[in-house]
């Protein structure tokens, strides 16, 4: 028996995130476990559920969630996550797609990490000029 899912891939600086929406009870799983154990940081789970709720007010009730995510840290993670589940939705219902468009959750951010020039500690911070 196969389970009908709709799946977004969502990425932000170096992180990527596989989404996977499926009718259900509510649960969201974030790489095996729950969305609050995953991301604790203040904010985070209520941006995210942010997306359901564009999508739909009662979503978070009738949605199992799962996601695999890797690389980078916490705010691109959550950044990932949110496009892939936006991506997600939109493949579910084409219809929402002005909905999530309107409130900017289809919209990948660009920024990536600047790279590295020669003689530069970073991308920009030059060594400490000495006159003498």
């Amino acid at each position: 028996m196969s389970v009908q899912y709709y799946e977004g891939v969502g990425r932000r600086k170096e992180s990527t995130a596989r989404v996977r929406v499926m009718a259900g009870s509510g649960s969201f799983i974030v790489n095996e476990k729950s969305i609050e154990d995953y991301f604790t940081r203040m904010g985070d789970t209520e941006a995210i559920y942010a997306v359901l709720d564009a999508f739909d007010p009662t979503a978070r009730a009738k949605f199992d969630v799962t996601v695999k995510v890797m690389g980078g840290g916490v705010t691109g993670q959550t950044d990932s996550v949110l496009l892939g589940l936006a991506r997600a939705l939109v493949k579910m219902d084409s219809d929402a797609i002005s909905r999530l468009r309107r409130s900017g959750f289809l919209t990948r951010d660009p920024r990536i990490k600047e790279r590295k020039k020669p003689g530069l500690k970073r991308a920009r911070k030059a060594p400490t000029y000495t006159k003498r």
